[in-house]
This record gives structure tokens, sequence and C-alpha cells, in this order.
């Protein structure tokens, strides 16, 4: 039985990040519809599966490749903004942060050094804060 497995499977895509995140949305729609009764959930839900297996057994890589990247690229940039977001929190136990008056950069400045004159990398405005 593996063996056959194996063999109807080789030279086919199989599945990847995208196809795990399509047949979650999946399940999730399929469970919304058995709770409200919705038919145009689940008709939703059962495209969102056969697209999937149609990805799984197709046999085309260059494509399936391509939209996995392009799914992973927009789900690396939505969680930047939380990862960065961390950061600055992170950070401000340490630092404070600053934005230059005129160009609106952030500069990063260590706490308790007083009263300083902060010059801005980018565009060398100095400006006076309380660190």
């Amino acid at each position: 039985m593996m063996n056959w497995l194996r063999n109807f499977m080789a030279g086919r895509y199989g599945a990847d990040h995208f196809n795990r995140f399509l047949l979650g949305v999946a399940l999730i729609a399929m469970l919304l519809s058995s709770f409200f009764g919705r038919t145009v959930l689940y008709s939703i839900s059962l495209l969102i599966l056969l697209y999937c297996s149609f990805r799984m057994f197709s046999r085309d890589y260059d494509k399936r490749y391509q939209e996995n990247n392009k799914y992973l690229t927009y789900k690396n940039r939505f969680f930047n903004i939380f990862r960065k977001g961390k950061n600055t929190i992170n950070q401000r136990k340490e630092y404070h942060i600053y934005k230059c008056p005129s160009c609106k950069q952030k500069i990063r400045v260590p706490r308790g050094k007083g009263r300083i004159e902060i010059t801005c990398p980018k565009c060398h405005t100095q400006f006076i804060k309380k660190s």
C-alpha cells in the first residue's frame, strides 16, 4: 500500500504551507456552516478543499511553488507588523524612542542620561530631549 502511494505521488507537488492554510480555512468554514446552517459557507469550503486537492496532485511545480512563495510573502508582511511592535515594546525598557522634529525619523536614545542633545542621523537636525 505504501509503495502504491509513493508511486502515485511521485512527480506531484504535495502539501505545502499554502495548502495547510487553505485546509484550515476550509475546516473553519465547514464548522461555521454546520453551526449556522449556511449552505453558501459549506459550498465555499468544498470549493477550497477541491482547490487544495488540485494543488496537491498537480504536476506543475513552478506554478505551485510561486503560489506558495506569494502566500509566504504576504504572511511574513502580516506577522512583521506584530514583530516590530513587540520589538518596540521590549526596547522601551532600556531606550527612549523619539521622532526627529523635521524629518520624523525614529531615533533611539538610552535611558537615564539626563538632558542630552540628539543629532538626527538622517537630516542632521539637533534637538534637546530628556533621556
